[in-house]
C-alpha cells in the first residue's frame, strides 16, 4: 500500500480544497422547527465543513468548489463562507429565474435536540445549483495542475445529490490524482439521499468506483457497510471504542480490496442521549496498523452536527503537518469533540485548543 506523498506547500496555491454543496442552515436554537418564530443562520455542508475547519481552526489555505443560485440567499451563503476565510473563487454562480423552478439554493433546518429528544434535520435541496454542477464546469487541470493543491476532500453526500454530482465527483478525484494531490473521501451514507435514485445498490456502485481514486477513506460502520458493501460481524449499531476487534478485521478486508487506501479512519460514537455521547476514533494504515484516539465516555454535547467533519479536518491537518497517524487521529477526535460544544455545523475551536485537548488538557479556565 502506498504511503501518503504530499506536495510541498511552496509549490501550491492551496493546502486544501473541498467539493460539495454549501447549504444555509436555519437553527431554532433550543426550540423546535415546528414552533419556531425565529431562526439563526449558519452555512454548512459535509465536504465544505472540512475545508472551513482547516482554514479557521488550523490556519491553512483552503477553497471550496461548489455552485450557488445567484440571488440574495446565495449571496448570504457566500458572505458566511467569506467570514470563514475560505476562498470563493471556484463558486459557480447560476442564473436565478425568480421562482426556483430550475435552480435553487439548499436549505437545512436542524434542531440540536436535548436529552431524550434527538436532533432533527429537514433538508430542502431539490434542484439546487450544486447538484447541477457538471464536471466540465470546472477546469480541474487548472486547479490541481497550474494552481496546485496539496489535499482534496469530497464525499458521499455530494456524490448522492444527482447523477451529475456523482460524475463530477469522479472527474474531480481522477484529476486530483493526475496532479499528485492527496484525495480524502468521507462516505457519509445518507439513506434519504439515495432512496429515490437506486438505494444501497446505487450507492455502492457510485462509491466503489470513486473509492479506486481515494487515498484516505473516512466513514463509520454503517458507511462502510451501506456504501461499500463491507459487513462488520458481531458488533451492534452502537460500535464501542472499547470493542474494535471486529471493526479492525473489516478494515483489513477494506485495505486488501483497495490497496490504494493509505489511511482508513472512523469516529466511534455511542449515543447515550442527544446531549451525552461516548466519543472516540480509530484509524489504520499498513505501516502503523490500528491506532485509537483517547476515548471520551459521557462527552457533553451542545450541537452534534459537524462533529464528524471536524474529526476529518483535524485528521487531515495532522497528516498534512507530517504527524504520525496516532497523533493525527488524536487531533481529529479532539477537534470533533470541541466542535460539538458550540452551535452550528462548523468549528469555533482554535488550533491551540485542539492541541491542548489532544495532549491531555482539561476544561480548566485559561487565564
Amino acid at each position: 500500500m502506498p504511503a501518503l506523498t504530499i506536495r510541498p506547500a511552496e509549490q501550491t496555491r492551496y493546502d486544501a480544497v473541498s467539493l460539495g454543496e454549501v447549504m444555509l442552515r436555519l437553527d431554532p436554537g433550543e426550540g423546535r422547527i415546528r414552533t419556531a418564530r425565529e431562526f439563526r443562520v449558519w452555512e454548512g455542508g459535509g465536504e465544505y465543513n472540512v475545508a472551513r475547519g482547516l482554514r479557521r481552526a488550523f490556519g491553512l489555505r483552503a477553497a471550496v468548489v461548489t455552485a450557488l443560485a445567484d440571488n440574495e440567499v446565495g449571496r448570504l451563503v457566500e458572505d458566511l463562507i467569506l467570514q470563514g476565510g475560505v476562498d470563493t473563487s471556484f463558486i459557480r454562480w447560476m442564473p436565478y429565474d425568480g421562482v426556483g423552478r430550475t435552480v435553487r439554493n439548499g436549505l437545512n433546518f436542524t434542531e440540536r435536540g436535548f436529552g431524550v429528544r434527538g436532533a432533527v434535520g429537514v433538508s430542502d435541496r431539490g434542484l439546487t445549483a450544486a447538484s447541477q454542477l457538471r464536471a466540465e464546469d470546472v477546469d480541474w487541470d487548472h486547479l490541481f495542475g497550474e494552481l496546485g493543491v496539496r489535499w482534496f476532500h469530497t464525499g458521499g453526500i455530494y456524490a448522492a445529490l444527482s447523477e451529475t454530482s456523482a460524475a463530477t465527483t469522479l472527474a474531480a478525484v481522477e484529476a486530483a490524482h493526475r496532479h499528485g494531490t492527496v484525495v480524502s473521501y468521507d462516505l457519509n451514507y445518507r439513506p434519504s439521499l439515495w432512496k429515490a435514485i437506486g438505494g444501497k445498490e446505487r450507492a455502492q456502485q457510485v462509491n466503489r468506483e470513486i473509492a479506486r481514486h481515494v487515498d484516505v477513506m473516512i466513514g463509520n460502520e454503517e458507511d462502510f457497510t451501506a456504501a461499500l458493501g463491507f459487513e462488520v460481524e458481531g458488533v451492534d449499531e452502537n460500535l464501542s471504542a472499547l470493542d474494535v476487534d471486529a471493526f479492525g478485521a473489516m478494515i483489513d478486508r477494506v485495505g486488501a480490496e483497495y490497496p490504494n487506501f493509505a489511511v482508513i479512519a472512523t469516529t466511534l460514537r455511542t449515543v447515550r442521549s442527544a446531549t451525552v455521547n461516548d466519543w472516540g476514533a480509530i484509524a489504520w494504515s499498513r505501516e502503523e496498523g490500528l491506532v485509537r484516539a483517547t476515548h471520551r465516555p459521557g462527552l457533553e454535547i451542545l450541537d452534534r452536527v459537524g462533529g464528524g467533519d471536524s474529526f476529518a479536518s483535524g485528521l487531515v491537518f495532522g497528516l498534512l503537518d507530517g504527524q504520525p497517524l496516532a497523533t493525527a487521529v488524536e487531533y481529529g477526535a479532539a477537534h470533533g469533540a470541541l466542535a460539538m460544544t458550540t452551535p452550528g455545523d462548523t468549528t469555533m475551536a482554535s488550533k491551540a485548543e485542539v492541541l491542548k485537548l489532544a495532549g491531555g488538557g482539561s476544561a480548566r479556565v485559561d487565564r
